[in-house]
């Protein structure tokens, strides 16, 4: 079971933008969920215990569609998709949001779209344009200038984890983007969780017994969102996207996040959107405009 929408009115890369851009939707929520969910819990429980909540979601998921086990050699990717999203990054990122503020993370994220498209260029055999390399350093430049105008704060020790988060999911993506074509999006997210989960298990259980599991409702409703959007479902469209429109390209919508973050605040908190958000993310979409336009060269699927 593949997720494939066909229209005559919208190409490929169109689609795939698409996609993309309903898998960013879910992400927007990661940081401020995960801050909240680490106020009572520790970082651990939230970074690798949400993989071990998703696992069970995809086993299950498998097991209805009759899946087959992937071959020797999409294994090795896959844990190498693991590694990177359902290890790496969660884990990195969950311990950051201890220290910083999700503003402030959001900040650092804003370097994920450009680390994306370099790990295209490595991995899935993306070969952009200049064009398309100069719109996505602008873009990058224009979030992280937004957040640090905005007063997001500056650099911390928090940052470097952030930072090597950042290149976890570069590598997760590209790899996963690559793997998608043949294995299929949702499939991909499924049985890395499934590969990675019994490396979580120990680590989870050992956290649990020495800090308990005591926690206020809003911590467990941001674990809950990480668990089941952040790193499950938000997966499934995410990856399709990357398989149809490519990694590089499609991974430029993730400019968008941090704007996507600020606008469900407003909506859902109340908080008011600054002028300069407005400004910054008509950049941001302009950025991802020239980006569409800038011609991509990808290998032929393996």
């Amino acid at each position: 079971m593949k997720l494939h929408w066909k229209n005559p009115q919208f190409d490929p890369e169109t689609i795939g933008l698409i996609y993309g851009f309903l898998g960013v939707v879910g992400f927007s929520l990661t940081l401020p969920a995960t801050r909240a969910a680490v106020h009572d819990l520790d970082p651990v429980i939230v970074g690798l215990g949400r993989g071990l909540v998703a696992a069970i979601l995809a086993a299950a998921t498998l097991h209805i569609t009759h899946q087959p086990i992937p071959s020797k050699q999409q294994l090795w990717s896959l844990l190498v998709v693991g590694l990177g999203v359902v290890v790496g990054f969660p884990l990195l990122s969950a311990w950051a949001m201890q220290q910083v503020p999700a503003a402030h993370g959001a900040v650092v994220l804003g370097l994920l779209p450009l680390a994306t498209a370099i790990g295209g260029f490595l991995r899935s055999g993306d070969r952009p344009s200049s064009r398309f390399w100069i719109a996505s350093i602008a873009g990058s430049i224009t979030v992280v200038s937004f957040g640090i105008i905005s007063g997001a704060g500056q650099l911390q020790p928090a940052d470097l984890a952030l930072f090597a988060s950042v290149i976890a999911a570069a590598f997760g993506y590209a790899e996963g983007g690559r793997l998608a074509k043949t294995l299929g999006g949702w499939q991909v997210i499924c049985w890395a969780l499934i590969l990675i989960a019994p490396f979580e298990v120990l680590p989870t259980i050992f956290v649990v017994l020495k800090q308990g599991l005591i926690a206020a409702p809003t911590a467990w409703l941001g674990f809950a969102y990480v668990s089941l959007v952040s790193q499950f479902v938000a997966f499934f469209a995410w990856y399709q996207g990357m398989a149809i429109g490519g990694v590089a390209r499609v991974g430029q919508i993730q400019l968008l996040q941090p704007f996507l973050t600020i606008l469900a605040s407003a909506i859902l908190l109340g908080e008011t959107v600054q002028p300069i958000a407005l400004g910054s993310a008509c950049l941001v979409v302009l950025c991802v405009a020239a980006g569409k336009k800038a011609s991509i060269k990808q290998a032929a699927d393996l």
